[in-house]
Parts: structure tokens; C-alpha cells; sequence
């Protein structure tokens, strides 16, 4: 699947799944996505007053996870290429009132910020739906500042033995019916199989990292290699 294509694909998806999104996630993940980020907020240890960007922000679950400890001297963005999505973050915002959240519709391949403008840049489940992982990864670089965190929280390649045929059984057959059972999406729900099965391994994923020219880079799986965390630091020079 060529970049365009996929782009297209992928945007009409979150398009329609929108107003569903943040029910199936739960669902598909066991509410492990919860615990998950929890995790990798505790190793990022965001501090009052800082600054950050959630890049591919959905529904801004993350985004708004990141304003509460940033706080209101802090600001946060919230970057999506989907409008629909980006209205469910917008709601919720607007529900606790966090004005020093905004919420941003633009592309994750070419993201409209200067260098050095973040203190943190992250993802959540999001890098598997670009066209291009390392361009994504070299904007996060581009955009956090010397010393700064790019995080990247996404499913993996399990390797256990059984527990990585178990995963992909899962994905391939009970997810897309999970999708049309809750959310009316067979086909949407497909396309997240698809993606999450030709994601890159932690170890590849962790080389483009440091392709993108991040540091330190710390890897970690969770529960049973599902999903990992990568974070990296970008160097001082």
C-alpha cells in the first residue's frame, strides 16, 4: 500500500469510528491501555509548567493526561488529521475546562512547529497508522527540545511462544468482530488488525529512534510484548 493510499484509508476509518473509539479501546485492550500509559507517564515524570505535544492525539485521552501534570502554567497540543476524532478531544476538554489544552488538526508527517518548541513529544497507538514511521519520529525529534522526551506507547510483535499465535488469532478474527459487534465497524476494525500485525518488532522499531537521532533509548513491553514503550531523549548538541 503506497503512502496516499494508506493515508486515505486510515483517515477514513477514525472518521467514521470516532464517536466509538475510545469504548472499543478499552474493549480490544482489556483496559490495559489505561495501566500502560499510566506506566510510561511515571518513567516520563512530567513536571509543573512544562510543555508538550501529543502527536496522532485521537480523542485526546493522552493529551489531557499530559495537562494534568503539566498544569496551567504548562500547555499542551493535541494533534490529529481527523476532525471527528479531534471533537471528542475538543468535548472533553471543554468539560474540564482546560483552557491551556489545544487541540490541532494537521499532519503528523510535517508538523506545524518550530524546533526546539516542546519539552516532550508522544504518541499513543497512533504511529502504526502513518504512511511513514521515521518521518513521524523525525518530526517528534525535530520539534522537542535538546534534552527533551520523544515517547512512543504502541502495540508490538509478541514473542513468546502460543502467547504470539494467541495475539494474532485475536486480532485477525475476534477484534474485527468485537468491531461490528460494538461498534458497527467490521471494515474499520479490520484495518486496525492490519496495521497493528505489520507494525514493526521493539527492536526495529527501537533502531528507528535512533535513526530519527534520539538518545538513551529505553525500551519496554507490557503484557507479554502486546504493547511497548520506547522513549528517547534528544541529545544537548
Amino acid at each position: 500500500m503506497d503512502q496516499q493510499t494508506k493515508s486515505q484509508r486510515v483517515h477514513h476509518v477514525f472518521e467514521k469510528i470516532y464517536n466509538r473509539y475510545d469504548v472499543m479501546n478499552s474493549i480490544i485492550s482489556f483496559q490495559r491501555h489505561k495501566a500502560w500509559r499510566k506506566d510510561v507517564m511515571n518513567r516520563m515524570n512530567v513536571q509543573k509548567g512544562e510543555s508538550a505535544i501529543d502527536v496522532c492525539c485521537g480523542t485526546g485521552d493522552w493529551t489531557l493526561a499530559l495537562a494534568e501534570k503539566v498544569g496551567g502554567q504548562g500547555s499542551v497540543v493535541g494533534l490529529d488529521f481527523s476532525e471527528n476524532m479531534l471533537s471528542v478531544g475538543v468535548e472533553k476538554k471543554n468539560n474540564l475546562n482546560l483552557d491551556y489544552v489545544d487541540f490541532k488538526h494537521g499532519n503528523a508527517m510535517e508538523l506545524p512547529y518550530e524546533d526546539n518548541s516542546f519539552d516532550y513529544a508522544t504518541i499513543g497507538f497512533g504511529l502504526r497508522n502513518v504512511p511513514d514511521y521515521l518521518q513521524v519520529l523525525k518530526e517528534m525529534t525535530r520539534v522537542v527540545k535538546p534534552g527533551g522526551l520523544v515517547v512512543c506507547l504502541e502495540t508490538s510483535q509478541p514473542t513468546a511462544l502460543g502467547f504470539r499465535q494467541a495475539y494474532y488469532f485475536y486480532f485477525q478474527h475476534i477484534m474485527p468482530f468485537l468491531g461490528r459487534l460494538f461498534a458497527k465497524s467490521y471494515e474499520e476494525y479490520s484495518w486496525l488488525q492490519e496495521s497493528a500485525k505489520d507494525f514493526p518488532g521493539r527492536l526495529e522499531l527501537k533502531k528507528m529512534f535512533e535513526q530519527a537521532g534520539l538518545k538513551d533509548v529505553e525500551v519496554k513491553s507490557y503484557t507479554g510484548g502486546v504493547a511497548a514503550m520506547h522513549l528517547g531523549t534528544k541529545p544537548l548538541k
